[in-house]
């Protein structure tokens, strides 16, 4: 591999990096504290589109993380600012949380259910019928099919449960048209992450648990990539796709020194 510029930024997953089932990996205050004493410019990234970054900060605040505001970015953030970019001052069907329902309102756009520009699926807990199939109904009239995240599967304590991905299959289903998705692997979601911290790709690193989302994102982006072995994806699950890491290592704890 060709000698990459030396890192001067960090971007980092949450869930499988950070935090593992709300309990903090062991490290990762010690990172977050050193990043922030370094002075780089550095992102929190999450898929999940539930909570609102105020949100996220407090809880990452209760478990001794402590994030600034501004350094969450999260894949409902990054769906507005694409929508915003795309159609300013538009409409959208929601499907989804705060974190989402907050982005949305405040890039200004309307959220209704009568003829609305877009149909945007987030992550929630209480998937409902009534809505997907007012979403299935909105599409087959014209209205574009935006999703914040491709994740089939999110976790939980008792297991693995049905995530945006997967719902958006469905609705694909119903209606023979596909999303387009504005989070990971999608390399959109970590260029105006960058942009946010006014960033550049070759000199910035990208630190997640999946291969499939978040080493690809990065690798897609052009940034340096670490995989850590703390969430989803195991050493021998490497092999399996057709792309690497640039480094993996055990946790956080062992990129301590490199920040």
């Amino acid at each position: 591999m060709a000698e990459r510029k030396p890192i001067e930024s960090w971007l980092t997953d949450m869930d499988g990096v950070l935090i593992h089932e709300g309990v903090p990996i062991p490290g990762a205050d010690t990172f977050i504290k050193k990043l922030r004493d370094s002075g780089k410019p550095f992102l929190v990234l999450t898929n999940n589109s539930i909570y609102t970054a105020r949100d996220l900060q407090a809880r990452l605040t209760r478990m001794g993380l402590e994030v600034p505001v501004e350094n969450i970015w999260t894949s409902a953030l990054a769906t507005a600012k694409f929508l915003d970019d795309q159609r300013p001052g538009g409409t959208a069907y929601v499907i989804g949380e705060a974190g989402l329902t907050t982005a949305l309102h405040d890039i200004g756009y309307v959220l209704t259910d009568h003829d609305p520009d877009y149909v945007v699926l987030g992550e929630t807990r209480t998937y409902s019928f009534e809505a997907m199939t007012k979403a299935v109904r909105l599409i087959n009239g014209g209205a574009r099919f935006i999703c914040t995240n491709p994740d089939e599967t999110g976790p939980s304590t008792e297991g693995p449960l049905p995530a945006t991905g997967a719902v958006a299959a469905l609705i694909t289903k119903a209606t023979g048209k596909n999303p387009y998705f504005a989070g990971k692997p999608n390399p959109l979601m970590m260029r105006t992450g960058l942009n946010a911290i006014g960033a550049h790709s070759e000199t910035s690193a990208m630190i997640g648990d999946r291969m499939d989302t978040d080493v690809l994102a990065g690798l897609e982006a052009g940034m340096e990539t670490f995989l850590v072995l703390t969430g989803l994806t195991s050493r021998r699950d490497i092999d399996k796709y057709p792309f690497r890491p640039s480094t993996v290592v055990d946790s956080i704890a062992d990129l301590v020194d490199r920040v």
